[in-house]
């Protein structure tokens, strides 16, 4: 995958010193370089407090149905299709 990334001056040289060193490209030593940083990743700390959800009743607003969910999709399906006109419309 080809991704454009913004490297620290420092950390920039020093890739590219151990790509010079190595005889190895830059692509080479940065992808080993990632790697490596993520195979020895930190987990989470042991004294950390564990980070909990507070679920919030939210519920619809006021004049929406939930009964006529389908229905709504239904008529914004065939407003998205009538403006395509390459689309085929089939209206019931």
């Amino acid at each position: 995958m080809r991704t454009t990334l913004t490297l620290e001056d420092d950390l920039s040289r020093g890739l590219k010193e151990r790509a010079r060193v190595s005889g190895r490209s830059f692509k080479e030593v940065v992808n080993e370089t990632i790697r490596r940083g993520l195979s020895t990743g930190e987990g989470p700390t042991e004294d950390g407090e564990p980070f909990r959800v507070q679920a919030k009743a939210c519920g619809f607003r006021s004049g929406v149905d939930p009964l006529k969910l389908n229905q709504l999709y239904d008529e914004m399906e065939l407003e998205y299709a009538r403006s395509k006109p390459d689309l085929a419309v089939h209206e019931p």
